[in-house]
């Protein structure tokens, strides 16, 4: 049987009404959680990778927390982690293999991303002698603060939860940050309809770095998908 390159299967009913909708040009965004490098957990990034291709993903949005900065962070640290140098090596070598599988991308400036910035800030160390986010951890992202897209806005979430920032603004949202929820909820009124999703995470709730958080609520692992600015999904990931 000769193979022909025009063919094409001919779908029906729900069949070609799913394929219809999977390929339709729009905004299909793959967001992921707080990775925490290089405390991420195993399995993770396969993961997003299989939820980019399910959802037919054509653009990716990093919720923030790319890296822990353990060894610098404003609270009590492990005396037996690692030093600051070995430890920003083996979070750029993990980050690697997310830039291999996603080169492009938008990346949320999260609390511990902005760590090492806010300690030379207060050390009264001018800008200039900062790096970029792009520099240290060898990325082509674009980091930003806020972004909107088909009228959702996208933040880290360091002021309350994405419910509440939803209702506040009157704006769809989309965060991360708290570790421990993942969910999308709707808030609807006469001349309005809006979305909180909580992406979840990515972090290894075992690594020490996470020592802290050992007592809370189980960390939600997973991420999420917003189409066209009118469909918000969430997905977990089997543990």
């Amino acid at each position: 049987m000769t193979y022909n390159k025009d063919f094409r299967p001919r779908l029906k009913g729900n069949k070609l009404a799913a394929f219809n909708n999977i390929t339709q040009k729009e905004r299909r965004i793959l967001i992921v959680g707080d990775i925490h490098a290089p405390f991420s957990l195993n399995g993770y990034l396969d993961f997003c990778k299989e939820t980019y291709a399910i959802y037919n993903c054509n653009q990716v949005i990093f919720i923030g927390d790319i890296i822990d900065n353990h060894y610098s962070s404003f609270h009590t640290t492990d005396p037996d982690g690692m030093g600051g140098g070995d430890e920003l090596d083996l979070a750029i070598f993990s980050i690697q293999d997310w830039v291999k599988a996603f080169p492009k991308a938008d990346v949320l400036i999260g609390n511990h991303d902005r760590m090492i910035m806010r300690k030379a800030f207060e050390s009264q160390i001018p800008k200039r002698w900062i790096k970029s986010y792009n520099e240290v951890l060898g990325t082509e992202w674009n980091w930003i603060e806020r972004i909107v897209y088909d009228n959702v806005q996208y933040v880290h979430g360091e002021g309350g939860t994405a419910r509440t920032k939803a209702k506040n603004d009157m704006m769809s949202t989309v965060q991360g940050h708290i570790h421990t929820q993942a969910y999308t909820e709707w808030m609807v009124g006469r001349n309005f309809r809006v979305f909180g999703m909580q992406v979840g995470c990515g972090i290894d709730c075992t690594a020490y770095a996470s020592a802290y958080a050992k007592n809370f609520k189980k960390q939600a692992i997973g991420c999420g998908v917003v189409i066209g600015g009118h469909t918000a999904i969430n997905r977990l990931m089997s543990l």
